[in-house]
């Protein structure tokens, strides 16, 4: 089935919730999440772009998660979908939007809140770390939290990052990696790459 770039973006929290009913989840390394949380400080989620759907659902409880979302139509139907969920939101890309974006997201973490960012986000390449997360846990002192989702049965958009959709009873994975400190003064470079490392090892080969 070829599921339409717009209806796979965001189809609406109705939708979605009758579908995520028959979702079975399987969590693996809970306490990752638990330690990073119960650290006092600050977490940043980062998950690839493409699992955005299925983990914006599974954390839609935790109540305390802002999103980085880009501009644009896309990251308008994003912000509507996150924020019915309960997700407050940054809107912010490149250029001078991710300058004023990353503040927002060093302030969000100071103030107690935790962030959601898809470091490959909003137009790929698919699975290519850019550095706004590791310069936001620089800059806040808060930890990066690599993870993942992957299901049995997906639907996968046309689009540049391949964009998960799980089919009705699928079986969907959510993983967690120890998280990540980025001390002040850290390579850039090394610490991304050891962010990238890190999401790439939560990825079975049936994801892929």
């Amino acid at each position: 089935m070829n599921v339409p770039v717009a209806a796979s973006r965001w189809l609406g929290v109705p939708v979605v919730g009758t579908l995520a009913a028959t979702w079975r989840w399987r969590v693996e390394g809970e306490e990752h999440e638990r330690a990073a949380r119960g650290s006092g400080r600050g977490v940043i989620y980062v998950i690839w772009h493409e699992t955005l759907l299925p983990l914006t659902w599974h954390h839609r409880t935790r109540g305390d998660i802002t999103m980085l979302v880009s501009p644009g139509r896309d990251g308008d139907h994003l912000a509507t979908f996150a924020g019915a969920l309960g997700y407050g939101a940054v809107r912010g890309a490149t250029g001078q939007d991710g300058l004023r974006a990353l503040r927002e997201v060093v302030e969000t973490l100071r103030a107690g809140r935790h962030v959601a960012i898809a470091p490959d986000g909003p137009v790929g390449p698919r699975r290519v770390a850019t550095a706004g997360a590791v310069v936001a846990a620089e800059r806040s002192g808060a930890l990066l939290l690599p993870l993942w989702a992957g299901a049995d049965r997906a639907w996968r958009a046309g689009s540049w990052d391949r964009f998960l959709i799980p089919k009705p009873f699928a079986r969907v994975a959510v993983r967690y990696g120890p998280a990540l400190a980025v001390p002040a003064g850290s390579d850039v470079d090394e610490a991304v790459a050891r962010m990238r490392a890190a999401l790439d090892r939560l990825i079975s080969e049936e994801d892929a």
